[in-house]
Parts: C-alpha cells; structure tokens; sequence
C-alpha cells in the first residue's frame, strides 16, 4: 500500500526554504511513484526506474484531485474512458499508480518504458496504417472472405481519398469525398465502404488516436445525394430463361459460359460458381458440397445437383481431366466476376447472375407450389426461421430440395435433363 493518501496528495504543498523562497517538494508514494509539487503549487507524477542499469525519471502526467478532471466532461461524454491510461494528461492518485505499475513492468521485463510512453502519447496514424491495424486486429473474429472484401474494398474505394489522412483530422466532409464518385454508381459498394470507414475510425478512437465523435449519419447522408430507390439485382422472368440457357447452349463451349450456366441450374452464387473445384464434386451422389469458408452464412452447404447440372459438367470437362478449379480461367485461376457478366451481357441481357437466383425462387413460388418455401430458401443457401426453430430443424432437408432443383433443371435445361419439354411433374407435398 502506497504512502500517499487522497487527503495528502491535495495538501501537499512546495517546500519553504530558509530564505522564504518556495522551492520543489517531492513526496515519495513506493515502488518509485513520487508525487512533485513545484514552487507555484503545480502538482505532478513522476516514476523513478532502473533502465539498463541507469535511473530514470519519467514524467507521468498532472494530479486530478479526486477526479476533478472527469467533471470536464458533459454528463454521458466517455471520451476520457475510452482515452488509453498512457495518454491521459491528468492521473488521479489511482491511475497515478496503475500507470506507473505498467511502466514499471516494462522496465522489468527489459523494454523502454519512456519509449513506450512516448509512442502511445505522440503516435496518430494515417489512415491507411489505421486500415492496416484495425484489419490486423479485428479480422481474426471474420470469416476469410469478410477479411478480404474489408481490405479491397476500403484499398479501391477509401484510401486513394484519405490514406495520408490523419486518423484524428478525418470528419463528415472528408468522409463525404471519398463516398462521392461511387454513392450512386455504385449504391451496394457505397454503403458497404461508409460503414467499413466507420469501424476504422471507431477502432482509432478506441485506440486513443482521436477524440471527435464519429462521423455523424445525418452530416453524411445531407451531403450526398439520394440513392435510387430499390438497389434490387436485374432478374430474368423465369418464363424467358429456358430460352436464354438454350440459345447459350448453342453457342462455342467456354469456362465462363458454362459457370454462368451452371450457376443457373444451381441457383448458387457468382463466387462459389467460380471458385468450384472437382473436388466438391460427387457426380454419382449428385452433390457439390461447399465449406463454410466459401459460403455467406458461413456454414457449410450441401448443393443437390440435377441430371441438367450433371450432364452440363461432363459436356463440359472430359472424365480424366476432372481436377482443380472445374472453370478455370487464364493458367488456371478462378474466374473474374466480370467474365460472367460478359458473358450475359453479350447475350443482349443486363440482368445479373445474383438476379437469376431471383428468377428461380419466383419459379419456385408460382409453380411449385406443393414445395413448402423453406425448401427454396434453403436450396439458396439462407437461413430460415428463427432461433428456435433452427435450433429443433436438425434435416437440410435435402431431398425436397433435390426435388425442386430437379425440377427447375428440367424446366430451364430439358435437352440436358433427357427430355425435349420444360414441363414439370408436380408431386404430392412432402412433410417437413
């Protein structure tokens, strides 16, 4: 237990010389915390360690009298709780010792603890080092794939703008800059990127790197302009796709012809189209299975695939080539997203491949009616019902959706399901 008490710390007074000139008095806490109190009465902390064999003084901060700093702040304000111990200008008795407890420590276990004090004290990143160590710090409880969209997308979108930015002179206007040339262009990415600048910024401000607030939504929103309404991908009408996928049957047999095909047939989602592999794939049991790391849900998802689905692989890939990517692209990568646009787009359509899952679950709702939608849902790989009943749903139910992803394959694809019509028997509902 430290010698000083809350009482003697407010007390304290500089010492009297002979001659009746104030003069420093120090008055010693234990294990080196020493209070200072200067001829003017100014008071101060000071910690006395060994650092390679030498004595040290390290200044440690002013004395807030039984937290007479905290009453600065507005009632509700936590800036001075979410300020790093190392930062703050004002140590209570309390902090005093806890401050010069972790320095101490550091000295003891051989580092700076004035070089640490110091770094804390006077490092503001830019934002791109933020980017950087918010990543760093924050990605090992994401999924890979979040990881990764978090960096690109803040690489592409935010750090051309703000990179050589300070962290803590970052505000609405500066924010607003950035969001700018890709607001309504690109409505989706936007949003994503405004939100992603704010976990940085929150991550700074948790660091004690800046102490404004957050940039605020309303700021935001009042200097951008409205986004269009909707933001929904461009769906095909089921009834024109068996059209669309025959006439691209007809045409030259290439990688991202067909992952645009069988991303059709699968109702499946551009990236784990492209990112495919043989591996996954058991043509006998009619099943693609895609791990947790490649999916949305971050689960792992079970793809029945149909006698279309399978007749198109095997047109595509001959038996003893069957390894690696199934639609490789150049020396032997995954495919772009942009290649399956392509694709569609040379076709005259400007629907998206997101849109043809769209086009299947409206499919499944006006002419399998017997297919209760869950099954649909679950064949799109969402998650469905809530907490409690997916906590008792223990089935994927994977053979109503082999059922229905059948079906849809004979109706979009029936010169690959062995039949020359896109009409579809309708069986008696199952029991979920």
């Amino acid at each position: 237990m430290g010698k000083l008490t809350v009482a003697k710390v407010r007390s304290a007074k500089p010492r009297i010389g002979a001659d009746g000139v104030p003069t420093r008095a120090t008055f010693q806490d234990g294990d080196g915390l020493f209070l200072l109190c200067a001829p003017t009465g100014a008071k101060s902390w000071m910690l006395r360690v060994q650092v390679e064999g030498k004595r040290r003084d390290i200044g440690l901060g002013a004395v807030d009298l039984d937290g007479v700093g905290r009453n600065a702040f507005a009632e509700g304000d936590n800036r001075l709780e979410e300020t790093p111990l190392m930062l703050r200008k004002q140590l209570t008795l309390a902090e005093a010792r806890e401050k010069a407890a972790a320095l101490r420590k550091l000295a003891k276990a051989g580092a700076n603890p004035v070089g640490e004090r110091d770094r804390l004290r006077s490092r503001v990143p830019t934002f791109a080092e933020a980017v950087t160590e918010a990543h760093t710090a924050l990605s090992a409880g994401w999924a890979d794939r979040t990881a990764k969209a978090f960096l690109a997308s803040l690489q592409e979108h935010a750090i051309p703008k703000l990179g050589t930015m300070r962290v803590d002179a970052i505000g609405s206007a500066e924010v607003i800059t950035a969001l700018d040339p890709i607001w309504t262009g690109k409505p989706v990415m936007a949003r994503k990127v405004r939100s992603r600048i704010g976990q940085v910024l929150a991550f700074a401000k948790a660091r004690g790197w800046r102490k404004e607030s957050l940039p605020d939504a309303r700021e935001l929103r009042s200097g951008l302009s409205k986004q269009k309404r909707g933001g929904n991908f461009r769906a095909m009408p089921f009834a024109d796709v068996p059209a669309f996928v025959a006439d691209e049957l007809a045409k030259h047999v290439t990688a991202s012809r067909y992952a645009m095909l069988f991303g059709i047939l699968t109702a499946a989602r551009s990236g784990e189209v492209r990112q495919a592999t043989w591996k996954q794939v058991d043509l006998k049991a009619k099943t693609w299975t895609r791990s947790a790391a490649m999916m949305k849900m971050n689960v792992d998802h079970v793809v029945t695939l149909s006698e279309a689905a399978v007749a198109l692989l095997e047109r595509f890939t001959p038996k003893d080539l069957r390894e690696g990517i199934i639609f490789p692209g150049t020396r032997g990568k995954a495919l772009s997203d942009m290649s399956l646009t392509k694709v569609i787009r040379s076709a005259g359509s400007d629907e998206t491949m997101h849109g043809f899952r769209s086009s299947f679950r409206d499919w499944a709702a006006e002419k399998m009616p017997t297919i209760p939608a869950m099954v649909a849902e679950m064949a799109l790989a969402h998650k469905v019902g809530t907490a409690t009943e997916q906590a008792y749903l223990r089935t994927d139910l994977r053979d109503m959706r082999r059922d229905l992803l059948e079906g849809w394959g004979r109706f979009v694809a029936p010169s690959l399901s062995g039949t020359t019509e896109n009409v579809i028997a309708l069986e008696r509902a199952k029991k979920v």
